[in-house]
């Protein structure tokens, strides 16, 4: 965006820059940053990724004598979503229990006192989480006269995907902007499919009224030809049009079960490979990850090469993040959560003797990690020093992991392969700390943990979860599995709102597709994903969103992968 926006301008201007783009937690790491002092922060703090916050929570919730609980107290990640959830709705513990996570709501009193537990662990280490970067910033807002010194920096604020903003951040830029002067939000109700993140449809659909801004309506479409719009508008009432022009219907294919899905899936790839249109061109679709099982496994038997969207990120591979704890270490000594990872890559040193060397290390500084590593103490003292260049540091750090990485994992030399492209995206940061927030704020997707041996195929399918293809378009796509129970999901039934954001994720589904579309609706569903012996199934039923206005945009078919018996040609044999 930062480059388009750039390029569109710099049409009408000679010389163009946009220091303050970036997403709303990058742009409220540097504020904080800037008004540290005033926070009762170092401008040293370190900013936890999902995963580390995850880790403290575990911490503490171990701490408190939970994980020993004698009925079944929600797991770390659970924790840290309901505690996300309940902060970016500025709502009630009570109110995120009883509509997200109903079968946690016994455990409100002890969920209180971990996220209060939590709070303070996160103080003393001067780590803030994703959620506080918002609380801070939205905070900070609260103070008129901050208020009025951060707000008076711009002239225009831009908002692109303003349907997947939540409450603190619409808050956020109510108090940049009381009177909407120089504010402009972008985006598109029909695409808000986050509310588990607690995005809040209502933003962008209530924008208006809000400020008094004039809407511009954007109907013209560049990516889908005009058959796929006409379903998709049906679907969700909107007014597309195609600058591609026509095309062909997209299909409704009714197919026997999941097997027959993923043959027909298979065989329809392969058929449009063949005619000129390549296998990273093609994607498929699913509303959970785990229905791409029985398609996973057609086409490791067919020898098709895939890659899947929706997994772990680069920043969660384990070997990413003991190169990255080091460095976080030395950015920020109380981070104790990044110390204990370091300490724990050395042979021989477990979780006691890394809680011992810490707290020698809390009384006599880098030096005293000596008696652990003298490697390890001379490395981290000189990161740490204040007049210590960034260029070359993280050269310096794998050099000294890499013999641990060839000790501890597997595949040694994919995951170095990482390792060193993470050396060429941190020479494009001007400093550790801006190098460690942005990547934590923004991580790649790409990771060795996922990737195993290098693959040599110049071509693959892809495989997403709806939400993971978001923003994205393939000329033919597949979307499994489009009946009830998956669009909408069964988990989302009870709900009225929660039935049309399903109805939006099919939306977002079928206009990523730019001229081919297929909607897979298998008729029998196995009960388990085991054996299928004893043929245990349900039938599915047609999905509530495939109205007749909706069906007469597609063109039926039904599919049956065996061969057909030509009986007339078996009779006219016999004379």
């Amino acid at each position: 965006m930062t480059r388009r926006a750039s390029r569109i301008v710099g049409e009408i201007a000679t010389s163009v820059r946009l220091p303050w783009s970036g997403t709303f937690h990058s742009i409220a790491n540097r504020f904080i940053r800037r008004y540290a002092a005033s926070l009762g922060l170092s401008p040293s703090f370190s900013v936890l990724d999902r995963g580390d916050a995850a880790d403290l929570m575990d911490l503490v919730r171990h701490e408190l004598g939970f994980s020993k609980a004698e009925r079944r107290f929600p797991r770390k990640d659970t924790c840290l979503a309901i505690y996300s959830h309940r902060v970016n709705t500025q709502g009630a513990l009570a109110g995120t229990l009883s509509s997200s996570f109903p079968w946690c709501a016994e455990w409100e009193a002890e969920l209180t006192r971990l996220y209060r537990a939590y709070l303070e662990r996160k103080l003393a280490n001067q780590a803030l989480d994703y959620d506080d970067l918002l609380l801070y910033w939205h905070a900070m807002l609260g103070d008129e006269r901050l208020a009025r010194e951060i707000g008076s920096g711009f002239d225009h604020l831009l908002v692109d995907e303003y349907q997947d903003t939540n409450s603190v951040q619409a808050e956020i830029l109510r108090r940049l902007r009381p009177d909407g002067r120089g504010l402009t939000v972008v985006g598109d109700d029909a695409q808000a499919i986050y509310s588990f993140r607690a995005a809040s449809v209502e933003n962008i659909r209530g924008f208006a009224a809000i400020y008094g801004a004039a809407t511009v309506t954007l109907a013209e479409n560049y990516r889908s030809t005009q058959p796929i719009l006409d379903a998709a508008n049906a679907l969700i009432g909107k007014q597309l049009r195609s600058v591609k022009g026509s095309g062909a219907k997209p299909r409704y294919v009714t197919v026997a079960d999941d097997a027959a899905q993923a043959n027909y899936v298979v065989t329809q790839v392969l058929q449009q490979r063949e005619t000129g249109t390549s296998l990273k061109r093609q994607a498929v679709l699913f509303r959970s990850s785990h229905h791409s099982d029985v398609l996973e496994l057609e086409l490791v038997r067919r020898n098709i090469p895939y890659v899947k969207y929706g997994g772990l990120k680069f920043l969660e591979a384990a070997h990413v993040k003991d190169l990255l704890a080091m460095l976080r270490w030395a950015d920020n000594p109380k981070n104790r959560i990044a110390a204990f990872r370091a300490l724990q890559l050395l042979p021989g040193v477990g979780p006691a003797t890394a809680q011992n060397a810490y707290t020698r290390f809390e009384i006599g500084g880098w030096s005293s990690l000596a008696s652990v590593d003298a490697p390890l103490a001379e490395l981290l003292t000189s990161l740490a020093a204040p007049e210590a260049p960034w260029a070359g540091q993280l050269q310096r750090v794998r050099e000294w992991y890499e013999p641990h990485l060839e000790r501890i994992y597997e595949q040694a030399q994919v995951r170095t392969a990482d390792l060193v492209q993470l050396e060429r995206i941190a020479a494009s940061f001007a400093s550790r700390e801006r190098f460690l927030s942005e990547l934590a704020l923004d991580p790649p997707a790409a990771t060795g943990d996922l990737a195993g041996p290098p693959q040599l195929d110049e071509d693959y399918l892809v495989l997403s979860t709806v939400h993971s293809a978001k923003g994205q378009e393939w000329d033919a796509v597949y979307v499994l599995n489009v009946s009830d129970g998956s669009f909408p999901s069964e988990f989302s039934t009870g709900s009225a709102a929660l039935i049309e954001e399903e109805r939006r994720l099919l939306y977002v589904a079928m206009t990523r597709a730019k001229t081919s579309l297929d909607l897979m609706a298998p008729l029998k569903y196995y009960v388990t994903q085991q054996s299928r012996m004893g043929d245990r199934h349900v039938y599915g039923a047609k999905s509530r969103f495939l109205t007749s206005a909706v069906m007469a945009c597609l063109e039926p078919r039904a599919w049956d992968e065996r061969p057909a018996v030509d009986v007339a040609r078996k009779l006219r044999a016999m004379w």
